[in-house]
């Protein structure tokens, strides 16, 4: 039977459209297609619906398999390195180093309210002092340059002690300094110093403690007053300071030794320790000290108050061996860290001996110790109405703690 050209592209366009809703309906009955197109029980994806169904023969709905980008698969390797608990374990969270705070500390604008009873500590300490001399008194670098010479020269030398001075007791800088005014060739002078030999300079200071240092020090501060100063000593703290060697406490000790002038105080490790026994101030370092005294001491007192706790430190407070019960300041409760004798109690010393643990027989000492030991029932003597009588050496233990 033959038909018109029409009538096939209508039967063809049915048969079309009769597939492709039989292929719908087959779709739906199926699994959900994943994400990559792909179904979950076979592998062969769908291809997309032609844009022209009349262009497109209802024979080819589906795009061959050989065709599609085959599915990728993780090797087994990589799986066993995965851990079970991988998804579960929590982000290492990189620690954060706090910020640095900068605190700030007293200055001399800053008004600080002075202790209640400091005056009369300060009375009673120069009390005491009076009673017996300390080796600063006699001995201290503002007393050791030569009277004799001019007074750029003098200025030379008190800058020169005070450079010694560091970490060396005053009786062994007064003997370096009595030698070098004896025995340097040329005399004790800033042209002298230049002219002379490290070597030989070293063995005139060799008693004095870090003498290679100082040595280096001085041999450079003269040359450097020479160029830049005029061949004096500067008179500003900045310029005094630039020395090689000269910290704060040798630049305000100078300047008032040297010039005359108290522009600030020089705090050693005695007015350090002494001014936080006494409560004064908690402070760590000596500059911070210096500027909390600043703060509030009188300035007619700042000259005076290092030379004061200088021989006070040697005599009746050393770091080793207060005299805590012969201080009126003790006895008073004046200094809140004084250790008194508890009447009924005292302390004795004895001998422990020791035996080395290997290689030693019954008796034999490997060495000899002392024990402070406290004896209970013994009564303290009672007739410390006078300060007990000092050592027949008296040291400086300035820098005992550096």
């Amino acid at each position: 039977m033959r038909t018109s050209r029409a009538s096939q592209d209508t039967a063809r366009l049915v048969r079309a459209l009769a597939s492709n809703r039989s292929l719908r309906n087959s779709n739906a009955q199926q699994p959900s297609i994943k994400k990559e197109g792909l179904a979950s029980d076979s592998d062969t994806p769908l291809s997309p619906p032609p844009s022209d169904l009349e262009d497109a023969p209802h024979t080819a709905l589906f795009t061959p398999a050989s065709t599609l980008r085959p599915r990728t698969k993780r090797p087994a390797a990589a799986l066993d390195t995965i851990s079970p608990n991988h998804a579960l374990t929590p982000t290492k969270r990189i620690k954060r180093s706090p910020t640095n705070r900068i605190t700030s500390k007293p200055d001399n604008d800053i008004p600080i309210s002075p202790p209640s009873n400091w005056e009369e500590i300060y009375t009673l300490t120069a009390q005491m002092r009076s009673q017996w001399p300390a080796p600063v008194d006699t001995m201290g670098c503002e007393s050791l340059a030569d009277d004799t010479r001019t007074p750029r020269d003098q200025r030379f030398q008190t800058l020169i002690a005070l450079m010694l001075s560091s970490q060396t007791k005053d009786t062994v800088t007064a003997v370096a300094m009595r030698n070098l005014q004896d025995n340097l060739p040329g005399g004790f002078t800033l042209e002298s110093i230049i002219a002379v030999t490290p070597t030989l300079f070293n063995e005139l200071i060799m008693k004095v403690g870090f003498h290679n240092n100082k040595t280096k020090y001085i041999k450079q501060t003269a040359e450097i007053l020479r160029d830049k100063f005029a061949g004096d000593i500067p008179d500003t703290i900045d310029g005094l300071t630039s020395l090689p060697g000269v910290g704060p406490k040798m630049a305000y000790l100078c300047m008032s030794a040297a010039w005359g002038r108290d522009e600030g105080i020089g705090v050693d490790v005695h007015v350090h320790r002494i001014t936080n026994l006494w409560g004064w101030h908690k402070t760590k370092t000596p500059e911070e000290t210096r500027k909390m005294l600043e703060g509030w001491l009188p300035r007619e007192k700042w000259h005076d108050i290092n030379h004061l706790l200088v021989g006070f430190g040697q005599t009746w407070c050393p770091p080793v061996g207060r005299k805590c019960g012969d201080c009126v300041l003790g006895q008073k409760r004046l200094c809140p860290s004084a250790v008194m004798e508890v009447k009924g109690v005292k302390r004795v010393k004895k001998e422990v001996k020791r035996e080395e643990e290997e290689g030693c027989g019954q008796g034999d000492v490997k060495n000899e110790a002392t024990e402070e030991v406290v004896v209970k029932g013994e009564p303290v003597n009672e007739e410390k109405n006078n300060p007990m009588p000092l050592p027949a050496v008296l040291q400086d233990i300035e820098d005992i703690g550096r």
